[in-house]
């Protein structure tokens, strides 16, 4: 007995087997390829390089700060305030004076606007974040880090300024407000 599927299958197997065939016939090239590398004489193969071992370093010198020990910057907990005075250096702010109204403003707000002179007193103009006008002499002080006025021109009005280090120290720095018409 004959199936019916024979035929259909008949064909299937004949389209593989020419599949089969062509893909054969484009090997040629492969082959020769092969062939001819074969045949070459084979290099040179540049030997393993000596094997260094490591050098560990040992790290002898005792006194030298560690490289991978944490410095710590902060400042001495001490529990009186008199003994962080007595070991610090150079210049202090006065705490104990009276603040003046031009040092709740930052230096770089407040406006020189010129001077007046009053019974023979120069007085200089200074404009204020909060629209106010404000006379100043030398020694007024001036802006948030404990600025005193030194010189008062025409011009310009020279301050000193004493700023924290950052390591419980004060130094002093200049500072100028220059004359804006």
């Amino acid at each position: 007995m004959i199936h019916r599927n024979t035929p259909f299958r008949f064909g299937i197997s004949l389209l593989l087997l020419l599949g089969l065939n062509a893909c054969d016939s484009g090997l040629g090239d492969l082959q020769l390829y092969v062939e001819q590398t074969k045949a070459k004489p084979p290099g040179r193969v540049e030997p393993i390089p000596p094997f260094v071992p490591y050098q560990n370093f040992e790290y002898t010198t005792q006194n030298l700060r560690d490289p991978f020990k944490l410095v710590d910057f902060r400042r001495p907990e001490t529990s009186e305030e008199e003994e962080l005075i007595a070991g610090a250096t150079g210049p202090r702010p006065d705490i104990d004076r009276i603040r003046e109204p031009l040092e709740d403003f930052p230096l770089d707000t407040l406006r020189f606007k010129g001077t007046v002179t009053k019974n023979g007193t120069k007085w200089g103009l200074i404009f204020a974040p909060d629209n106010t006008v404000h006379r100043v002499l030398e020694n007024n002080y001036m802006g948030q880090n404990h600025g005193r006025i030194i010189a008062l021109s025409d011009v310009e009005i020279e301050l000193t300024e004493i700023v924290p280090d950052g390591l419980g120290n004060y130094i002093e720095r200049s500072a100028a407000i220059a004359l804006i018409e």
